[in-house]
Parts: C-alpha cells; structure tokens; sequence
C-alpha cells in the first residue's frame, strides 16, 4: 500500500481552499475595479464632452449661427471628438478622427458608446445640448442647437484595472506561500506529541511491556484517548501474554509429570520379572496416567475452541431450558453426591431459557456442581438456584465447603492456577474446569463470578441472556439436554 502524510495532506488541502479563495477575490477585484474605474472615467468624459460644448459660440454672423471656438479648451492627442450644429454642419473635430457615423450621432445624449479606431478601443459618449445666440435681443436670443461626441480610449482604464486585480493575486499568492510555510511548521510542532507517542510504543516488545505516554500527550485533548487506549491495550496484552506463559508452564508440568509416572511405572515393572497380577497393576496405574493425560489434552481444546470460536461461531445459538438442564446434571451426579454425604437442594423456576446451546449449557452446570461437589465435607448441602431477571437468567451454586483463600479469589479462572490449595491433584481435577465455564460464559455475552468466604463455603454466580431477550428464529425453542458431556 503506497504511503501518504497526512500533513502534507492537510496542506494541499488548506492552500487549494486558499487558491480557490484567491481565485474568488481576484475575480470580484477585477468586477469591482473595473466598475469603478469605468465609472470615474465616464465621468471624465462626461466632463470632457461639457468642455467642448462650452466651447460653442456665437459665430458673429448675419445668420446667426455657432462656432466652435477651439482655444478655449485643451484635449488629451489621443482622444476624439466631434461637433455639428442643428444643420449637420460640422463645426469641428479632432484631427484623428475622420468622421463619425450619423446614426452615432443620433444616439441619446449620456449614452456611453463603445468602438474602435485604428485598432484601439475607446469609449464615448454624445451630448445634445442648446446655445442662445444673441440672448440680450428682444426675446431672450435665438436658439441653435449642437452635438458633441466625445470619446476616449480605454487602455489606460484597463491597465489600471490589470494592474489592480494584479496586486491582489500577488499579494494572494504570497499569501499562499506563507500559509504554507507556517502551516508547515505548526504542522510539524503540533505532530511532536503524536511521534513522541509512536516513539514510545516503538520501545514496546514481548520482553518489555513498559509504557509510558509523555506528559505533553496527555495534556492533548485529541492525543490523551488515543494514549490511554494504546496503554489500555498494551496491559491487556501483557496480561493475556503472562496468561499464555503460565498457561503453556502448567499444561507442559502438568503433562511431563503424567509422563514422568508412566515412565517411572513401566521401568519398576520392566527391572524384574513379576507375577500376574503386579503386572495387571502396574498397566492399570500406567492406564489411568494414560487417561488424566488424555483429560488434560481434551480440555484444553476445548478451551481453545471457546476462546477461539466462541460458543456460537457459525452456528445459529439454540435456546435451552437452563432449569430441565440443572434437573438432569443432578440427577446424574446424585450417586457421585451420595458418595461424598452431601446433599443437593435445587431451587428452580421453570421454564428458564437461556441463548446457550445443549451440550455447552451442560456442560457449564456439570464443571460447577463437580466443583462444589469436590470442595464440600460431609454432612454438607449445596444449593442450585435459577430465576429470571427481566432479559436475564441468574444461576447460582452455593456450597458448605472450605471456601476459597481471599487472595486467591482473583485468581481462579486462571487456567492450572495453583494458588488455592483446595485445587490441586488430590481433587482429580486439572486445574481448567473454571476456566472453561468463564470462556463459555464470556462467548455467550454473559457474567461469571465466585464468591468466598474461608470455613462457610463458595458460591458461583452466573449470569446469562434469556434466548427471548435475543432476535433469534430458535428464541422459545427448547432443547433438553441428553448425556452430560466431558470437558
């Protein structure tokens, strides 16, 4: 995947924003300047046109007609006029002009006119006014009327103009490089967090779990989240890391010693003949080794298979009847209770559906009542309660045995954790049927917790989603439960 910055990034973004915006202002520069420019000038032709008509005068003649006297005004060489008196006659014109058309003439007066002369553009403007002749004669004087056309290039306008809309696209532009120069830098100050962040998570390894956020990242209101999720991730993993060390610890213990007896086994029987019935002993010994190793390797997949897939991986969760499930796991370890002199009192309301399927729903109360049934004295009893609670199923199993050292209550989901004394070899058990139940529970979106107290018992607590709090097509469908399974 082709890598990208995102500062550089942000900068083409900001300076093509920028560039738009320049574009824009030049634009209303070059309207607005145009605008005025034109419109000063129109006035000076206006103004310019009046001058040449103030320059019509009495002719002094039997007929009384105007002329125009040319030394009383003083015109730019560029620019072009023309007058006529009432009688089309010309009175006067700019020696570079060689005549306007009558139609121009016939415009409105103050009408601006735009043309072209000899390859320039110019811009005019015709006046129609009237002059007194005579005005101190009996009846005021004779009126004569005149026309004025007066024009003027444009080049210098539009150099103005050019030259206008010219210091605001540079002063834009130099803008631009400023902006982004600064954006630059403040770019690369305000990212120093950010790298001193990567910088150390960089120095996170398998080996050194040290991490650190800078102070100037979390005092970064958009950097201090990212930090402690990153920190918050990072124990998670050390943790599950310390989980797989110990784990992988224990299982290959608890394997070499189940090895180690069966090899110590099978060389006392091979170092002298021997009858029979010590042979049959020693191959039964040999064969139960045998078996506690194959129960180790079973549970351990299947705590692989719940903490890996989940309980319902690709396949659609079925709804189980928790109650009928607790009914048939007790009744099938009722000899085993007997056995030991404790007696177990159920507390049910039925029905109690649970979004589990049938064999993990066993499976989870038979790993629970073993538990308790291993840890309680004679003469005991262990309750088994389960009552809905709105979208929820709470399963309890309390019993009258030792409990559970308080500080290793933490601890005992741990896979082969030891800490508690009650848990080890002389129970039979492998150290991974609470660590089962609470990654069953876990891929079921649900709670587990065990409660103690030294001397008066233990209680697990379990919390599970009702199948009909679920939008599933098995919701209601109850399976009931056949053999127990094996962990």
């Amino acid at each position: 995947m082709k890598r990208y910055s995102i500062a550089r990034r942000l900068i083409f973004m900001v300076l093509l924003v920028e560039l738009l915006s320049a574009l824009c202002v030049t634009g209303l520069a070059l309207i607005y300047e145009r605008h005025s420019h034109f419109r000063s000038f129109d006035v000076m032709l206006h103004g310019r046109a009046d001058s040449v008509f103030g320059a019509v005068q009495d002719a002094e003649d039997p007929g009384d007609n105007v002329m125009l006297d040319k030394g009383d005004f003083e015109l730019p060489a560029e620019d072009i006029y023309e007058v006529r008196d009432e009688k089309n006659r010309l009175l006067g014109r700019s020696p570079n002009w060689s005549g306007a058309d009558p139609a121009l003439l016939a415009s409105a007066t103050n009408q601006t006119i735009k043309l072209s002369v000899n390859g320039k553009h110019y811009r005019g403007v015709v006046i129609h006014g009237l002059r007194l002749v005579d005005p101190g004669d009996k009846g005021g004087g004779i009126p004569r009327h005149a026309t004025v056309f007066y024009a003027s290039p444009t080049h210098r306008v539009w150099h103005a103009v050019i030259g206008a809309v010219r210091f605001y696209a540079l002063a834009s532009l130099a803008l631009m490089a400023v902006t982004g120069v600064a954006m630059a830098w403040l770019l690369h100050r305000g990212l120093a967090p950010l790298r001193a962040l990567a910088a150390e998570a960089a120095k996170v390894s398998a080996s050194s779990w040290r991490f650190e956020p800078p102070e100037n990242v979390k005092a970064t209101v958009e950097l201090a989240p990212l930090a402690q999720a990153v920190e918050n991730a990072l124990q998670r993993l050390e943790q599950s890391f310390s989980q797989q060390r110990r784990f992988t610890g224990d299982a290959a213990h608890e394997l070499k010693t189940a090895v180690a007896v069966v090899k110590s086994s099978l060389q006392l029987l091979s170092m002298k003949p021997r009858g029979v019935e010590q042979y049959r002993a020693g191959l039964e010994k040999c064969q139960a080794d045998c078996e506690r190793m194959e129960e180790i390797v079973r549970k351990m997949l299947t705590l692989a298979r719940f903490e890996s897939l989940g309980v319902h991986a690709g396949a659609t969760p079925l709804s189980v009847d928790l109650a009928q499930c607790v009914r048939q796991t007790e009744e099938q370890f009722r000899s085993m209770a007997e056995l030991h002199g404790v007696k177990v009192v159920l507390d049910l309301q039925e029905p109690l559906p649970v979004a589990l399927p049938t064999d993990e729903t066993a499976l989870l109360v038979a790993n629970l009542l073993l538990n308790a049934l291993q840890h309680s004295g004679r003469g005991t009893q262990i309750t088994i309660s389960a009552h809905r609670l709105e979208d929820w199923i709470d399963l309890a199993i309390r019993d009258q045995g030792e409990g559970i050292d308080p500080a290793a209550l933490p601890h005992v989901f741990e896979r082969f954790y030891r800490g508690d004394p009650s848990r080890n070899r002389n129970t039979g058990g492998t150290g991974l049927g609470l660590s089962i139940c609470k990654a069953m529970v876990d891929a079921a979106q649900g709670d587990i917790q065990l409660s103690s107290e030294p001397g008066l018992g233990t209680t697990a607590t379990v919390r599970l989603p009702s199948s009909k709090a679920l939008d599933s097509p098995a919701a209601g469908e109850f399976v009931s439960t056949a053999t127990l399974p094996s962990a």
